[in-house]
């Protein structure tokens, strides 16, 4: 895999797909969690929150698999983008300031999620300082 600038990464709770890509080509790594979560609903009287508590191990490999990438861009379709944002603030704070931004993004296919990340960083690299 070659280095590239920038990065997208579309997580939910079942799995993760880190894109480091440039203009001409894009490679992809998919991660998994050990144990997936189910889909779980809170229950009128019942002890808890109905909530699953983070899976840092998954987390810390999506950090891994995010790598050297200087720009990158958080999505996906519910809380797991929030959750990972917050495990990078608690666990690698030195990665938050290549975070460029995190947004929602339901389910698209690979293609359509990369050609996403391509406008998204085209427009943002316009709007940036110029690096020496």
């Amino acid at each position: 895999m070659t280095n590239h600038y920038h990065a997208a990464v579309w997580i939910d709770h079942h799995e993760a797909r880190v894109f480091h890509f440039n203009a001409t080509d894009v490679d992809e790594i998919v991660v998994h969690p050990e144990h997936p979560t189910r889909h779980i609903h809170h229950k009128a009287n019942s002890i808890g929150s109905g909530h699953t508590s983070e899976d840092h191990a998954f987390f810390q490999d999506v950090i891994s698999a995010i790598g050297t990438a200087s720009a990158i861009l958080v999505t996906g379709p519910a809380n797991a983008k929030t959750e990972l944002i917050k495990h990078i603030h608690r666990h690698n704070p030195q990665l938050i300031e290549r975070i460029a931004a995190v947004e929602t993004v339901d389910h698209p296919t690979d293609g359509a999620f990369v050609a996403h990340a391509r406008r998204y960083f085209r427009a943002a690299d316009r709007m940036s300082a110029q690096r020496p």
